[in-house]
């Protein structure tokens, strides 16, 4: 008896290590497959839509799905051979940019120190990057990589639009992880995370345009190189909370101070007022009604994700917390008097 019961004991850890090792291995597939979630979850919204109007669900997945394909497409069409050509002039001109750069910051130090050469050694660090040249060398050492690549964005659109197809099977499936006693509280949470979901990508697609448009006509004004590629990462860097204003504003403010400090000043002011007009104004209205997640926990989720999967990660942190929040507060938190609450919350704030 003991004996059988040690070898189940063996056969289960086997089992729990070869499952860690395939989800290692299959980590990123896993993080496509969610992401892939999140946007069915998006376009199933419009999908329904136009199931009210009587279309049956195969047309109208097939109308969304190509729609939404054909302007990426489109917008691609329009902007990415604007930005290849300000990719390669930016790479061209980048020695000389860091060299402004350093002669700047060599020139600050050097006013401000008393060693000028240890002012000039630490601006020098700036430019401590690998020549232009190798790291164009290189790129013909990822083809694989990127052959790669484009058979997991192969495999990403196949699940969106088969899972927009046909997801009853697969919410069946679903609901049948749950115990009967359970899967109404599953039904609900999957229903308020997609509700969150759905109010994040929206309100992200609407302040991106926002921005890059305002960003694009202001650097144009201010004479700044690659107006297209800012305002293209300004675009996709609202998708990540906090950080990603640090992603759009560093580069083109570096750049600015290249040219000029007061033209760096003025990209700075630029952006931060920006980041205030639309992260105070626009967004939480737009967000008001789905999205009611505190500021400190999707800043940790995305660090935390980042950290471990790097861009992907920092993608589908938001949509990950929205799940996190919908799925906790319907199985476990439990209803607290508001008053009582609020006691225990002066008590541990004003240490009563």
């Amino acid at each position: 008896m003991e004996y059988r019961h040690l070898s189940r004991l063996i056969y289960l850890a086997a089992g729990l290590l070869v499952a860690l090792w395939f989800i290692h291995l299959t980590l990123q597939v896993i993080l496509i497959v969610f992401f892939a979630i999140v946007l069915t979850i998006v376009l199933n919204a419009a999908v329904t839509w136009l199931e009210m109007k009587r279309l049956p669900r195969t047309i109208a997945s097939l109308i969304v799905f190509f729609s939404v394909f054909l302007c990426l497409a489109l917008l691609g069409w329009m902007v990415v051979p604007k930005i290849v050509i300000q990719v390669k002039l930016l790479i061209a001109n980048l020695p000389d940019y860091l060299a402004g750069l350093n002669q700047r910051i060599a020139k600050w130090l050097g006013e401000y120190g008393n060693n000028q050469q240890q002012a000039q050694s630490m601006s020098n660090a700036i430019t401590a990057l690998p020549p232009v040249s190798s790291i164009i060398n290189s790129v013909g050492q990822y083809s694989v990589q990127l052959f790669r690549n484009l058979l997991l964005v192969i495999f990403f659109f196949c699940l969106v639009i088969y899972m927009l197809l046909a997801p009853r099977p697969l919410l069946e499936f679903y609901l049948s992880l749950f115990p009967d006693s359970k899967r109404d509280k599953a039904a609900k949470a999957f229903s308020y995370a997609s509700t969150m979901t759905i109010g994040w990508m929206w309100s992200n697609v609407v302040a991106g345009a926002i921005r890059a448009v305002v960003v694009w006509f202001f650097l144009y004004f201010m004479g700044i190189p690659g107006v297209w590629v800012w305002a293209g990462v300004t675009f996709f860097a609202e998708l990540i909370p906090r950080i990603g204003f640090y992603i759009m504003s560093v580069p083109p403010i570096l750049i600015a101070l290249s040219i000029s400090p007061i033209t760096a000043l003025w990209v700075a002011i630029f952006y931060i007022g920006l980041d205030e007009i639309i992260g105070d104004f626009i967004i939480p209205r737009i967000r008001s009604r789905t999205m009611k997640i505190h500021p400190v926990f999707i800043l940790i989720m995305v660090i935390a994700m980042s950290t471990a999967f790097g861009v992907m990660g920092a993608f589908i942190a938001t949509p990950l917390a929205a799940f996190i929040k919908a799925y906790y507060e319907v199985f476990y938190r439990k209803e607290v008097q508001k008053e009582k609450h609020d006691e225990k919350i002066e008590e541990m704030l004003y240490r009563k």
